[in-house]
């Protein structure tokens, strides 16, 4: 018995749709579970058709149409309380928010996605297919080590419910580590990984297997072959071969694609490498932003151009570094956000039951807040002080609905939160007004937060999420502390100087 038997309708249509999209067919999957969603009445079944739906949209990667689908996913996961599909959407989102470059959302989705599909009391195919799914996630956000975790976690469960072992080679786990290596100049590490993937599909082959591995796999076999090839390694496998299958997925065309481009070097066409990288651009989620600027630092290199050579790797490298320096900042965040968990548990302690969260936003609320300021004037500290109202909210509510105003008022409370310094408070104060309190700081500072803050907002694709409604920020700053000025004072000082930010 699996995880679909429990539903009470629509099972076939389901697990024919589940089939397409394990088999890289995941445009055949989407109109099935469209289907499904319009004569089901049944909360589990809805939640597993829109989760299952949401990957569908990421395998083709119509970035567009992830803002909603993420959300319909989630509301109907969460009125289950259904610890696989919590597990398998937060997965998703994971894959979600890594394809939009959101890679602090992405890690909050990780760390739920595993304690979810830790809690599965007894394990299926689709739990497996979760921790798979789970460990890709890990794989492209760059966490390697718990990607290797978490498909060892996949083949046991798989193997538990009877699965084939070869459904969970995962080659790509392993090829994102190796390109990371050569990003970051360890060629020899990157070798050796490829000659290990190259070695497995070897052995699959000899002994008859390579037939069960999921058509996804092959395309990444093709291209971890294609750049062992590119770096002057020969192998015997045919590695044309190996990109006629793979689905219609993003990641399969994009391996195919570059695939060539390793082909071309490997045979001595360095301009006709260069040619393809200049006509196709690619994603730069797939293998990570270096991997063109690397491939184009080995083809000047084949073609003797080691100026032009020199130049792309350093570009490479200083690509790879970034994405070391988020994870880093990412690192310190989680610490600041445990050290303010433990302070608001003493606030709880010390305030007793009394709210002093905005239940929508998670942001501390005006009580809150006023306690935060009461507390630093107490201390004989300053601030700037920043209010920020919505520009183009009462529009949304009237054209969208309140429930889109929600999801609008939870995004700014999340684009506050990124943007501000590590010691900063946001809180919601009323209605779409939210306030920012930046410590020590003064009118430099706080031109500068500001200036962060309208970058942030305007980079939010507010199209997707309340299409043809603007959302703006409007924002004015004072101070309070300064010449014994309080937050009512200061609040308002603020409030009358608003400009867009």
């Amino acid at each position: 018995m699996t995880w679909l038997d429990q539903l009470p309708d629509c099972v076939d249509d389901l697990r024919r749709a589940g089939e397409f999209q394990q088999g890289g067919r995941s445009a055949e999957a989407l109109p099935i579970y469209d289907k499904v969603l319009e004569v089901t009445t049944d909360p589990l079944t809805r939640a597993y058709a829109l989760v299952q739906r949401f990957g569908s949209l990421i395998n083709l990667g119509r970035v567009a149409e992830f803002a909603t689908a993420m959300t319909l996913a989630s509301n109907a996961v969460h009125e289950t309380s259904d610890p696989y599909l919590r597990g398998q959407m937060h997965a998703f989102a994971a894959l979600g928010a890594h394809l939009q470059s959101a890679l602090d959302r992405g890690v909050t989705h990780l760390v739920q996605a595993s304690r979810a599909l830790a809690a599965v009391p007894d394990g299926d195919s689709h739990t497996a297919w979760g921790w798979h799914d789970l460990a890709m996630a890990y794989s492209y956000l760059g966490f390697h080590g718990h990607a290797l975790t978490a498909i060892e976690q996949a083949r046991q469960v798989g193997a538990a419910a009877g699965m084939a072992q070869e459904l969970f080679a995962a080659p790509g786990i392993r090829l994102r580590n190796a390109v990371a290596l050569d990003h970051q100049g360890d060629t020899d590490g990157c070798l050796r990984v490829l000659r290990d993937i190259d070695a497995e599909l070897t052995r699959y082959v000899a002994s008859g297997v390579d037939t069960r591995l999921r058509p996804s796999s092959r395309p990444v076999y093709g291209y971890a072959l294609a750049r062992r090839a590119a770096l002057g390694e020969n192998t015997e496998t045919d590695i044309g071969d190996l990109f006629t299958s793979g689905g219609d997925s993003v990641r399969s065309r994009e391996l195919r694609h570059l695939g060539g481009v390793c082909l071309d070097i490997a045979a001595d066409r360095p301009a006709d490498a260069l040619r393809k990288l200049d006509a196709v651009p690619v994603s730069q989620e797939i293998l990570g932003p270096a991997e063109p600027a690397r491939l184009r630092s080995i083809c000047h290199a084949a073609a003797g151009d080691h100026e032009a050579a020199h130049k792309a790797d350093r570009y490479a490298f200083r690509l790879a570094a970034q994405r070391i320096d988020r994870l880093r900042d990412g690192y310190l965040d989680g610490v600041a956000a445990r050290l303010d968990a433990q302070e608001t548990q003493r606030d709880a302690g010390r305030y007793g039951d009394e709210t002093l969260t905005d239940p929508l936003t998670g942001l501390p609320n005006r009580r809150q807040l006023e306690r935060y300021v009461a507390a630093m004037l107490a201390r004989g500290e300053r601030a700037a002080i920043g209010v920020c109202d919505l520009i183009g909210f009462s529009a949304v509510n009237a054209r969208h609905g309140r429930h889109c105003g929600d999801l609008v008022l939870q995004r700014i409370a999340g684009v506050l939160n990124r943007v501000m310094r590590r010691g900063d408070f946001v809180a919601r104060f009323a209605g779409d007004e939210f306030v920012v309190v930046l410590p020590g700081a003064g009118p430099t500072q706080a031109a500068e937060v500001s200036r962060r803050i309208s970058a942030a907002a305007a980079g939010e694709n507010w199209q997707v999420l309340v299409p043809g409604t603007p959302i703006g920020l409007a924002a004015g700053w004072s101070e309070v502390g300064a010449n014994t000025r309080s937050l009512g004072a200061a609040l308002a000082a603020a409030a009358a100087h608003r400009t867009p930010a």
